[in-house]
């Protein structure tokens, strides 16, 4: 059997009004919002450089210019930095653009992330593809993105990344009914999108993730706007269930919904934690912290609980 047509591009949808972050994001899109020492985009274009990926198709809107030149050189400040020994500083955002082709498309209207993705079909083409929401940040020693695409090379079929939800909160996500095939890697036998708790087919909810192939463009194409007028991706993929199988993996790793305020500073702790020069310095604010008032305690208080 012939090997699969490799994947080389992740689409990134970028193109939200990030209403959740109102009034900031009047004016600094919430990609750009910083998650400990860099933006929370560069998580998920670090993510596609580790699983070998080459190309990333950033879906915007009108007016987020700034995603751009973010990811563009600005000769007048690496001249500056490397004056005084401090390109170190970019070198992050430098092996983005030097490891991924990186294009844009706009989306012109606000019609779901379905419609997102059918923005970028001319860019990507007839090829499979990844699909990378950057507000879900995964923390994992194996690039999330990259169990998606070992799954893929295996069966040769479509790849959602799931993750189990407690059941007051499954009717915000999209949720797979499925038959387990292996250890946490499943065959997808229906898809509902934000169910009520009690008519959840399961409690693994879609998140961030996808490989996907070139015919759900034309699944996309054909599905018609939802309630509020949006094209949901979870509907298109259903239509592709009547063609070949689809499967789910729940990845290893821990995930943040950067989107929204308390994720987001979820996500600062636990991952500010781990970082190499910052950890140490907030472990030790955090735990001179009274959690009840939010306030440093003196220090001739006590710490509260055990010892």
């Amino acid at each position: 059997m012939p090997s699969p047509t490799p994947v080389r591009t992740v689409v990134v949808p970028a193109a939200g009004w990030g209403s959740r972050f109102l009034p900031t994001t009047k004016a600094v899109p919430k990609e750009l919002l910083p998650l400990v020492d860099r933006p929370v985009i560069q998580y998920g274009l670090e993510e596609t450089i580790d699983s070998g990926l080459i190309r990333a198709i950033i879906v915007t809107s009108p007016g987020k210019t700034a995603l751009e030149d973010y990811l563009r050189p600005r000769p007048a400040l690496d001249e500056f930095l490397a004056s005084r020994d401090k390109s170190h500083l970019l070198s992050g955002i430098a092996r983005i653009m030097d490891g991924l082709d990186i294009s844009y498309v706009t989306q012109r209207e606000q019609l779901g992330l379905g419609h997102a993705v059918l923005t970028a079909a001319g860019s990507v083409g007839p090829e499979p593809f990844a699909v990378l929401l950057p507000d879900d940040v995964i923390d994992s020693s194996t690039p999330a993105l990259q169990q998606l695409l070992d799954v893929y090379q295996a069966r040769r079929a479509p790849v959602l990344a799931v993750q189990r939800v407690p059941r007051d909160r499954i009717s915000g996500y999209g949720v797979i009914e499925r038959e387990e095939i292996a250890s946490g890697l499943h065959r997808v036998k229906a898809l509902v999108e934000k169910p009520c708790p009690e008519d959840a087919p399961s409690d693994l909810g879609i998140v961030g993730r996808y490989v996907l192939t070139p015919d759900i463009f034309d699944a996309l194409a054909a599905t018609p706007p939802g309630a509020l007028g949006e094209i949901q991706l979870t509907d298109a993929i259903s239509n592709l269930l009547e063609i070949g199988p689809v499967y789910a993996l729940e990845f290893e790793g821990s995930r943040y919904d950067a989107g929204n305020p308390l994720g987001l500073i979820q996500a600062s702790v636990s991952m500010g934690l781990t970082h190499p020069d910052l950890g140490p310095d907030l472990r030790a604010y955090l735990a001179g912290l009274d959690l009840s008032t939010g306030w440093p305690r003196s220090p001739a208080s006590p710490p509260s609980g055990p010892p």
